[in-house]
């Protein structure tokens, strides 16, 4: 599987922006505020988050608002709302591009790939977040895993739609960079002891430190499991450093 890429703010209209693309999906990030709320919505001792995902064409429906239910209590853990009392910060993702099959059509997601959809979601919402200048507690990054019965009881890193489709269950993880659990959903049929194994596989690949880069990989991890808080790092960094060339 080809590595992440990411691409810093590209929209001006935008308080913050960014694409990011891995494992077949592409989602295009845009971020605005702190703004001020409308009456009826402030909330006098936080901010509000607002996130509003988009499909790749038509209009959002059921599969996208259930995206927009996982993701914002996430993103509400890592910004520090009290800071922005009244506030509100939206967080706008569009689904570029979906692997193949991904879309029973061109608007409408599989129930299961809804899941699948989420790591490069937070991913972009992340990046567009910092790239807005919005503060955060901490990163965090997420990955999918699946259950198939071709594993043996192990957890697939990163599946690709069909696998997702013939798995017994499918689960998305999120950490924090200080290996809080952030999210964990999970749709199918799984035992106690294949819940343990994806939590500990889940930890595994968003937590692992570049120093143990190797040691990952020997233990079956490779390039499906991309250390993308490194990756976000390291492009964040390379953003800086373009912003501070003397020209």
């Amino acid at each position: 599987m080809a590595s992440p890429t990411a691409e810093l703010s590209h929209l001006p209209k935008a308080d913050g922006s960014a694409n990011f693309s891995f494992g077949g999906y592409a989602i295009t990030a845009a971020v605005n505020g702190p703004l001020e709320a409308q009456r009826r919505d402030e909330n006098p001792f936080e901010a509000l988050v607002d996130v509003n995902v988009r499909p790749a064409a038509g209009v959002g429906g059921t599969a996208e608002r259930q995206l927009e239910a996982i993701l914002q209590p996430a993103l509400r853990q890592l910004i520090p709302v009290r800071n922005f009392p009244r506030g509100l910060i939206q967080v706008t993702l569009q689904v570029v591009e979906t692997p193949e099959n991904a879309y029973v059509n061109t608007k409408v997601l599989q129930p299961r790939t809804n899941l699948g959809i989420v790591p490069a979601l937070l991913h972009a919402a992340v990046l567009g977040l910092l790239t807005a200048t919005i503060p955060l507690k901490t990163v965090a990054s997420a990955t999918c895993l699946a259950i198939t019965d071709a594993d043996g009881g192990g957890a697939k890193v990163d599946p690709t739609p069909a696998e997702i489709d013939q798995a017994r269950s499918v689960h998305v993880l999120g950490f924090t960079a200080d290996r809080d659990l952030l999210l964990a959903e999970s749709e199918g049929s799984f035992s106690e002891g294949e819940w343990a194994v994806v939590l500990q596989t889940a930890e595994k690949v968003c937590c692992r430190s570049q120093e143990a880069e190797d040691d990952a990989e020997m233990g079956g991890y490779g390039a499906e499991s991309q250390n993308v808080q490194q990756f976000m790092r390291s492009v964040l960094e390379a953003k800086a450093a373009e912003g501070f060339h003397w020209r």
